[in-house]
């Protein structure tokens, strides 16, 4: 003591200044953060009820800190370890006392007399040796832990860090392995188990210290009985509750989602992650994905997902990543929702509202379906078949191939790659002269959260549009969410809608219309006559070489989306939308309280048009047949019907003109013109179609003239040559119509080539072989010709 003072005099060290460093000392020697271990990954449902967690990085099951201590471990752990624990300033001087005055008897560490508040600041430092010199410290540290945290805030820090055996660390990581649910709905019993357990981890495993912890919760039983916290009865029955077995596996319902999370958690955030999941309705689609998926793998199909989207907000209320059939070792793990696919047509239905929205057509304007070239692309229908002529409403209805690529023509593919981009497709990063026309027919990658987003936002807009009077929110389009603390809550405030959005409400009803109209699969072909069935908007599709199955499905209240295939990529025959994945999607929609009002019509935005029933298209000045309809205001921009025509007929029903018959011996009758190209195919699906009649013999004019075949001639036999680079040449076939600006349509063995305008000259290199040139003309006029390909022969 001599060498301190003197040590203070000589450098004039006054005692006030040294209390101050002490007093700063104590303030600031409490750890900020106190604990900083890595916690597990904890994915809850709406209702926090547990979905699945993941071990922490130190490879403890450590559960993030709970606000939430159950009032019954409350109750029981200040009755075992610390019954002064709710008055005293962190430290308990008769119980370190008392432990002082055993530990003598015994001559060994018997007590420690730790109160809670020790014990939290001795989980903090991990567990240092017990020693005089720590023990002081504890005391130091628990008065100021008493001095930062509240008591209520000092059991929550224990309850999250105690060990209770084995690599369990915390309350709840212990409630869900050893019992298999949340601590709040424990037992006295069990409540009790798990109170005495941080006093003596090991004696969880099970052999010889069984007995010594049955009588440690038995005892804490006793002492709770007595302390009038349960009564003698709820004492009794709890002692002849069982021990708990070997440790539980924790649930893994949305494994997915939950290592989703996990992977987005870098810094193990000390957030539980409370989700948008509904844990029934997760639970009975991911039965349904794995019931369908062991139909599937019959066809060497082994990998399905699923989204169930609520409508009005965008959360997702069932993520399924793929099946969980742990017999399956067909890469189940991968997490198919975020997977980039090939969209296949799945994207037709938005092509259709946008045309709509822009002006382009009306719901049933005829689209051609005819054999087409797109320069060197060439797509085809499913069946093979060709309608002609198609309304567009029914072309989606059917998903059409050849009126969806000629839509997107008209549409512009530029156009259209941004509206897509708008909606929420993220996927579209090239240009878009990359995919062309066969963007619309799965030239593009999507993924199933995209798609959900997208289809979501358009059933959300149509919802909206009436509750909102009529305006638009313009954040309708946005990704979905998992998140419940970031659920979108749309709102009515008038001065946040917009008059106009992305897509027209009306637009966005009549694809709906069309979506709804697509046949169901053979098990709900007759879904009309079922009160249970409801109605839903819903479309296909598969992808290039049957890699990708397809299904959306769009009510009032959810979206549905599914996706079928191989997560390697392996494509397989059969493996189609409507075969694969569209029972996935109505099984999907059996559990879902979806039945509700069908979307209400969006009356304020439309107009009443005559329509021409024929042609789809704005009633013309020759449509015989017209209807009014609402339609979207946008349709005003559409053209009249330019099918109908007026015809000058004679008595006896043929064509003529004024070079063979006085005009005051004419009928005037309109009659529904297609090109010829498209009446070919049109009259063969609608018999009724009534043909332009042919031209009377003895009228004069240009019109009775025919094409004429230059070249070749009639049973010509055409060789070929080699160019000097190896490739094959071209031959050019040459023909003449009377008619100055007249269009001839070119055709090979049935195959449509193009249409030639002023010169009719198209260059051709046909397969060798015999072969039949058609040529028809804008009047329907047919001309034939035989010809033969020789094949060249190869020298070496």
């Amino acid at each position: 003591m001599k060498r301190v003072f003197a040590f203070l005099k000589k450098h004039r060290i006054h005692g006030s200044i040294l209390f101050t460093a002490l007093c700063l000392g104590y303030v600031f020697c409490l750890p900020d953060p106190l604990f900083r271990d890595p916690v597990s990954t904890v994915v809850l449902d709406k209702n926090h009820s547990l979905l699945g967690a993941r071990i922490a990085n130190d490879g403890q099951w450590r559960f993030p800190h709970h606000t939430v201590v159950p009032e019954k471990f409350q109750a029981a752990i200040i009755c075992f370890e610390d019954k002064r624990f709710r008055s005293h300033p962190g430290v308990d001087v008769c119980a370190l006392m008392r432990a002082f005055k055993i530990n003598t008897e015994k001559n060994k560490v018997v007590s420690g007399g730790s109160t809670i508040s020790m014990q939290v600041v001795r989980l903090a430092r991990k567990g240092k040796a017990r020693t005089f010199a720590e023990k002081f410290i504890e005391i130091i540290l628990a008065t100021r832990l008493e001095l930062r945290y509240s008591k209520k805030e000092i059991l929550e820090l224990y309850a999250a860090n105690a060990p209770f055996g084995g690599n369990v660390v915390g309350l709840e990581a212990a409630s869900w392995k050893y019992y298999g649910r949340n601590s709040s709905l424990l037992s006295w019993a069990e409540t009790a188990t798990l109170a005495v357990l941080p006093n003596s981890p090991s004696l969880i495993h099970p052999g010889k210290n069984r007995l010594l912890l049955l009588k440690k919760r038995d005892r804490l039983l006793n002492k709770l009985y007595e302390a009038n916290i349960i009564d003698s009865i709820t004492c009794a029955l709890s002692k002849k509750e069982e021990l708990p077995g070997q440790p539980l596996p924790l649930p893994d319902l949305a494994p997915h989602l939950t290592e989703t999370v996990r992977k987005e958690q870098v810094k193990n955030t000390s957030a539980v992650y409370v989700s948008t999941v509904d844990i029934h309705i997760q639970q009975q689609v991911q039965s349904i994905v794995n019931r369908n998926s062991h139909q599937l793998q019959e066809n060497n199909i082994y990998n399905a997902a699923a989204l169930v989207i609520e409508t009005e907000t965008g959360d997702v209320v069932a993520y399924i990543g793929n099946t969980t059939d742990t017999a399956n070792a067909h890469n189940n793990q991968v997490d198919v929702v975020h997977a980039r696919r090939s969209s296949g047509s799945i994207l037709k239905p938005m092509l259709y509202a946008h045309m709509l929205n822009a002006g382009e057509i009306l719901p049933n304007t005829l689209i051609p379906d005819i054999p087409t070239h797109f320069g060197g692309y060439t797509p085809k229908n499913f069946d093979l078949s060709y309608d002609g002529a198609v309304p567009a409403g029914k072309a989606l209805a059917r998903s059409l191939n050849i009126p969806s690529a000629r839509m997107l023509q008209q549409h512009g593919t530029d156009r259209f790659c941004n509206e897509l981009k708008k909606m929420g497709m993220t996927t579209l990063n090239k240009p878009a002269g990359h995919y062309g026309l066969s963007l619309i027919l799965g030239g593009a990658e999507t993924s199933l959260w995209d798609l959900g987003a997208m289809y979501a936002g358009m059933s959300r807009s149509l919802l909206q549009f009436n509750k909102n009077n009529h305006k638009y929110d313009p954040n309708v389009f946005h990704p979905l969410n998992t998140n419940l603390t970031r659920s979108y809550k749309s709102t009515n405030k008038e001065q946040q809608l917009h008059e106009h959005a992305l897509l027209d409400a009306v637009a966005i009803w009549y694809t709906f219309e069309s979506m709804s109209e697509v046949v169901r699969p053979d098990a709900e072909s007759n879904w009309q006559n079922f009160s249970s069935s409801g109605r839903i908007a819903w479309k296909t599709g598969t992808s290039f070489g049957f890699r990708d199955g397809w299904a959306v499905g769009c009510t009032p209240r959810y979206v549905v989306a599914v996706w079928t295939g191989n997560a390697d990529g392996e494509g397989r025959p059969g493996l189609t939308g409507i075969s694969a994945a569209a029972p996935l999607l109505f099984d999907i929609f059996h559990v879902l309280d979806y039945n509700t009002n069908w979307f209400e019509f969006p009356e304020a935005n439309t107009s009443k048009m005559e329509i021409c029933r024929e042609s789809g298209h704005k009633a013309g000045e020759y449509c015989m047949h017209t209807e009014i309809i609402a339609m979207p205001q946008s349709g005003s921009k559409t053209t009249p019907c330019p099918y109908h025509m007026q015809v000058h007929l004679d008595s006896a029903g043929q064509r003529v003109n004024a070079g063979c018959i006085s005009p005051a011996d004419m009928i005037t009758k309109s009659f529904f013109v297609l090109p010829p190209v498209q009446a070919r195919y049109y009259k063969r699906k609608n018999p009724d179609y009534e043909t332009l009649p042919a031209l009377r013999r003895e009228c004069t004019g240009d019109e009775e003239k025919s094409m004429q075949m230059i070249y070749p001639h009639p049973s010509s036999r055409i060789y070929i040559p080699v160019n000097l680079d190896g490739s094959m040449s071209r031959t050019v076939f040459q023909a003449t119509h009377p008619k100055t600006g007249g269009v001839i349509y070119w055709h090979v063995d049935d195959f449509f080539l193009g249409e030639t305008t002023g010169t009719h000259e198209l260059a051709l290199f046909p397969e060798p072989g015999s072969h039949v040139l058609t040529l028809v003309d804008d009047r329907g006029e047919i001309l034939k010709i035989d010809f033969e390909v020789l094949e060249n022969l190869k020298t070496d």
